[in-house]
């Protein structure tokens, strides 16, 4: 099964703008809303992005932070490094590197995040570069931190409408079907990430976890 994890080219130079028409402008709506009204972030945090894309999640969160905190967005696709910095320029308290978040982070990064997120990009790993990513992020987050997970939730695929199981089947990776039967909250607590909450969005097909880091 082919992951589609890494974008290159022109949809990774336009990620935010194809994905805010493909989805008809409902998706900047509901981002926005999701990581300022159901994240515990906080003012004074510093926050890693786990595959930071154009940059709009760490954007949407620099508000959030304050000047006092930092977001840190990671990812290794050179066109979305590139798009990231451009439109992030200015806002003194992100930072973009290009790094492989399934490879161990610098030592200076070591219990130094209070907050992480990933958003649907954890579905497009298989199960041992998850475990990697687990493994990797718990090296650099603080005891107690948490790490928010904006995904597809567990559901029967099966079992959904027709539009959906459409949806998952053509325009998605392979690996996102296979998301669906994962035991996220089994699977998390191994490395020490235990289930605090979770929001369910349209009608429980999309879900964002908020795991607290138990060292």
């Amino acid at each position: 099964m082919q992951s589609k994890v890494v974008i290159n080219g022109f949809a990774a130079r336009h990620y935010d703008e194809l994905l805010d028409i493909f989805t008809l402008w409902w998706y900047p709506r509901f981002i926005k809303n999701a990581l300022l009204r159901d994240t515990k972030i906080g003012i004074g945090e510093k926050v890693a992005e786990l595959g930071v894309g154009n940059g709009r999640n760490a954007r949407i969160l620099s508000k959030k932070v304050g000047s006092a905190g930092k977001i840190i967005g990671f990812d290794i696709s050179q066109d979305m490094l590139k798009r990231a910095r451009e439109k992030c320029r200015g806002y003194d308290n992100i930072e973009i590197h290009e790094h492989d978040i399934r490879t161990p982070y610098p030592d200076d990064y070591r219990d130094y995040f209070d907050s992480a997120l990933i958003v649907f990009v954890f579905h497009g790993f298989p199960d041992e570069e998850k475990k990697r990513i687990l493994e990797n992020l718990k090296m650099v987050m603080k005891p107690g931190g948490k790490f928010y997970v904006l995904d597809y939730q567990q559901v029967e695929f099966e079992k959904q409408n027709f539009l959906y199981r459409t949806f998952m089947q053509r325009l998605e990776c392979p690996l996102a079907i296979e998301f669906l039967k994962y035991d996220i909250d089994t699977e998390f607590e191994k490395f020490g990430f235990k289930i605090n909450h979770r929001e369910l969005y349209f009608r429980g097909l999309i879900q964002l976890a908020e795991f607290v880091l138990e060292k």
